[in-house]
């Protein structure tokens, strides 16, 4: 029998939970013609346009190889614009991106927030938000130091 450190059985709650708030979060966007991971990426654009590509992909919870295909699918859809600038893809919105994202932001920010707050106490809230913070910028110094 496997013996799960306390440590390891977090990691698979959290990962269960993120797998599960995708799901439910692509059933809820289903209504405005859009994914969870199209959602992030729009909203990442939005956040910070003009953007590059390979920025994007850090920012973004997408591999940088799926970035390049939702992208295209984007701006297919005329959500995007991308600009060449030599080697380099500047990434905006477009005026339909910027009415997708005013469509649907508040309704998925609400969606997600409804989820939060239907088991967790504001204490427990902030209690977890201090600890994921704690984790994530954890995880960004291995990216960093990995990559040096």
């Amino acid at each position: 029998m496997r013996k799960n450190t306390l440590s390891s059985l977090i990691w698979l709650r959290m990962a269960r939970f993120t797998h599960q708030s995708n799901l439910l979060s692509n059933e809820f966007l289903k209504q405005f013609g859009i994914t969870a991971a199209q959602f992030d990426v729009l909203n990442q654009v939005s956040i910070y346009q003009p953007i590059t590509q390979s920025q994007l992909a850090v920012k973004a919870t997408v591999s940088e190889g799926g970035i390049s295909r939702m992208l295209t699918r984007l701006e297919q859809e005329g959500y995007i614009q991308r600009k060449q600038d030599w080697k380099t893809k500047w990434i905006s919105l477009t005026a339909k991106g910027e009415n997708k994202m005013e469509e649907a932001f508040e309704h998925q920010l609400a969606f997600q927030t409804s989820i939060v707050n239907e088991c967790l106490t504001k204490e427990e809230q902030k209690t977890l938000y201090t600890l994921m913070t704690k984790l994530q910028k954890n995880t960004e110094l291995k990216i960093k130091s990995s990559r040096t």
